[in-house]
């Protein structure tokens, strides 16, 4: 059980951090905001991957728990646990933040992503989402292999690759690269939010898909692959 509530509250203080930057920033899309913003989902990850990394290995992802179920470190059983503990979290940290925003007389906007930022359609944001997504859990996958990994480094690259994930995909999406990360707030901000919500599930679950795969290439050690 420890595990599973090591996850809600990683993905709780994720969504917390780095919503709450995003708002604090006034969700704008200058260079300030932007970075700011990016600088918060990746160091939140650093924090908690050095925090519950040795309880849970610090998913807060259900993309991320998915890949890993992929790749076969985990069980089924531990792999939808996590998933729902991670959107329990992600539920409680926009709780938080929506009680913030409220007693603060501010709006709950830029807690959510956007399929139609700047990506022109719904289709626009799939493919971004499919594609960072995919970046994102390969860098996990490869540095938190057990034998070709980063070892204690793995937490501090996965959360730079997450910067540089956010300080691309801003402008196009908002950026998730993390279902849990964006169905949380759409409920509670609503309206196109919930009506978009699909790309931000669908999209990160096929780009963990993907990286999977591909990991499972990169990663083989049978005498074929290493020809």
């Amino acid at each position: 059980m420890k595990k599973y509530l090591a996850e809600m509250v990683g993905t709780m203080v994720l969504v917390l951090m780095g919503c709450g930057t995003a708002v604090s920033l006034a969700c704008g899309v200058d260079v300030a905001s932007v970075v700011g913003t990016a600088m918060a989902f990746g160091l939140s990850v650093v924090a908690m991957a050095y925090t519950i990394g040795g309880v849970s290995g610090c998913h807060i992802n259900p993309a991320i728990t998915l890949g890993v179920w992929l790749s076969k470190r985990m069980s089924g059983k531990d792999a939808v646990m996590y998933m729902l503990f991670q959107v329990i979290g992600a539920f409680i940290g926009s709780a938080l933040l929506y009680l913030f925003v409220t007693q603060s007389g501010a709006t709950f906007e830029g807690t959510t992503t956007g399929a139609n930022t700047c990506s022109g359609t719904p289709v626009g944001g799939l493919i971004v989402e499919i594609v960072l997504t995919f970046i994102f859990v390969l860098v996990v996958l490869g540095t938190t292999d057990e034998k070709k990994g980063a070892g204690n480094f793995a937490g501090l690259a996965i959360g730079l690759s997450l910067i540089l994930i956010h300080l691309v995909g801003i402008h196009y999406t908002g950026t998730s690269v993390n279902p849990a990360r964006s169905i949380a707030p759409a409920v509670f901000q609503g309206g196109q939010a919930l009506s978009e919500l699909w790309v931000f599930i669908v999209g990160p679950f096929v780009g963990a898909i993907l990286a999977a795969l591909v990991w499972k290439v990169l990663g083989c050690e049978c005498d074929k692959c290493n020809k």
